[in-house]
Order: structure tokens, then sequence, then C-alpha cells
């Protein structure tokens, strides 16, 4: 009988084919696999009545390129040309939203650490149908949230502006971590035991009126992110960006996740420590409404942020 393959689409697109699901595989022996030397980004495309448009494509690409030339790679397409080949890939795929998963990575031909000095560098873009990161519950109400005994590591001796693979397992750790303990999310703190960001998200805070936001230097400054500060300005809140101890969040009015997978996404509970008075408060729900007007391209002053194929 012939292996049954659970396929989240069609095609995959790698190093300019489109894929069957099936065949879009790469050896045991990829050094990326082994050692954690991929790059990768994440982009949505949201269904709208004009058809699929991918939220702040532009924005995701280069950043997926900064990751590349961080590793000493390079590849051979430009952001637009990755924006062009996700529409056509999201088409092929019939699908009106989906999540979109660009990688690059090094195959079997090198073997040990040391790489060459030009590696040949292999892309691939992915795309699948998913939900709310963290369930329509989750989403709509608000998340559990543990502070994680696992912290990001000194950027002296990381790369924390680069979404790298092998950087993730450290998040993989402290999200296997919160889930054992019956918690929905992680949340890890710096080396100096400032909150960063959770196992994949960005963190914020809300205390009387104001909107509060670990400083770039341990995190991943993320497109989300950017969204809600700019959001934030659109709508006249106050915005700070500094450091934040657990116990700030723990008499905070509000905290809400941002990232593409979780979207924005309010936290309840953090430590078994109630989160203000209702999930989600008026501010983040504020936020998320116009967010999520801007992912459909319904908001004018940031219509710029989706593209239609």
């Amino acid at each position: 009988m012939a292996e049954t393959h659970i396929a989240d689409s069609q095609f995959l697109w790698m190093d300019g084919q489109f894929v069957p699901y099936a065949d879009a595989k790469i050896h045991v022996l990829s050094h990326s696999l082994h050692y954690g030397s991929a790059v990768f980004e994440g982009l949505r495309a949201y269904a709208t009545p004009k058809g699929p448009a991918i939220f702040r494509p532009q924005e995701h690409f280069e950043r997926f390129l900064d990751s590349i030339r961080v590793m000493g790679y390079s590849i051979p397409y430009s952001a637009q040309d990755l924006t062009r080949i996700s529409h056509e890939l999201i088409i092929r795929n019939g699908f009106k939203a989906c999540y979109i998963r660009p990688v690059a990575y090094i195959d079997d031909s090198v073997r040990g650490l040391k790489l060459p000095k030009v590696p040949q560098v292999h892309t691939a873009i992915a795309v699948w149908s998913w939900g709310k990161y963290m369930g329509d519950e989750g989403h709509l109400r608000g998340v559990k949230v543990k502070t994680s005994t696992f912290r990001r590591a000194d950027v002296s001796s990381s790369l924390p502006l680069a979404k790298i693979s092998g950087a993730y397992v450290t998040s993989v750790l402290a999200r296997r971590e919160a889930t054992l303990e019956g918690f929905d999310e992680a949340i890890l703190l710096d080396p100096h035991g400032f909150v960063a960001e959770g196992s994949g998200e960005n963190v914020f805070m809300v205390k009387k009126g104001e909107i509060i936001t670990p400083a770039v230097g341990y995190l991943l400054p993320g497109i989300t992110r950017d969204c809600v500060i700019e959001i934030a300005k659109h709508l006249g809140l106050s915005l700070r960006q500094e450091n934040i101890t657990r116990n700030q969040l723990y008499v905070a009015d509000e905290v809400f996740f941002t990232g593409t997978a979780v979207e924005i996404t309010p936290v309840k509970e953090i430590d078994h420590h109630l989160i203000g008075k209702e999930s989600p408060g008026p501010i983040t729900q504020k936020i998320k409404e116009t967010f999520f007007k801007c992912t459909l391209g319904q908001q004018d002053n940031f219509k710029s942020w989706v593209s239609f194929g």
C-alpha cells in the first residue's frame, strides 16, 4: 500500500521550481538539520474581497535577507521576487488565507561545522492553512503564561535580530516547559532578569493607560510589534520602550503578545497572577481591532502594509 502523506498544501516552491508536497525533501545529513544553520521567516496572507493579501511582505522578506546576510550566506532573490513567488504559490494551492514559511538552508554537501567561504544555499517557501496560534479561545479571551527558567542568551553570543533556526531551541524548551506545567506560553527573561519576550512573540503591557514594551536588545524586534507601535501613534496612545520587570507584568492593567503567528493575543494570567479586570482589556481590544483592519487593507493610513498578487 502506498504511503499516505498528510499534506498541508499541494505545492511548495524550492529553488525556482514548484514541487508537489510529497516530493519536497532534503537529505537527513543536511548541514542545517544537524547544526541549526537554517534561516527562516514567517508571514500571513489574509482573505479579503480582493483576494489573498500578504501582510507586510517587503519588511518580512527584507528581514529574511538580512538574516541570510548575518549568516554569511546569499541567495539570488530579492524581497520583490520572494513576494511574487509567494503570491503565485498561494494561488497554486488555492488558499484564500494562509501562513507563509520561507527558509534558506544548506544541504548535505557539507560535513562538520566548517562551511566553505561561499556555501551553496537552497531556498524554499511553504504555505499552509493555520488558524489561531493560541487557539480560538486564547485569541479571544487570553492565555495563561509562565515565566520560564530558560533565559535569552547574551547579545555577545547570540544574534537576536536574525531568525536563525538553531537559536530557537531555547524557545522550544521554554514553550515545552510551560505547556507541561499547564500554561499556554512562556515569557523569557534576559540575562539581567528583565522581561525579553515570549517563546516566539513580543510582549506589551498597559499601566494607567500607557503602553510599555521591552526595548530592543535581547529580543527580535517583530514586524507585528512595529505595527502596534505605529497603530498606537495613530490612535494617540502613549507608548514607551524600556526595561520591564516581571513584577510590573503582575500588576499591569493589560498584557498582550504580538507576532505573525500569534497576531494580537491577550494574556490573562502570568505565574498564577490574574492580569487586570478583564481580558482582553480595552486598549488591547482597540489595538487588536485596528490591527485586523490593517491586515485586510481597510485602514486608510496603513493600506501600504498589504500586498495583492
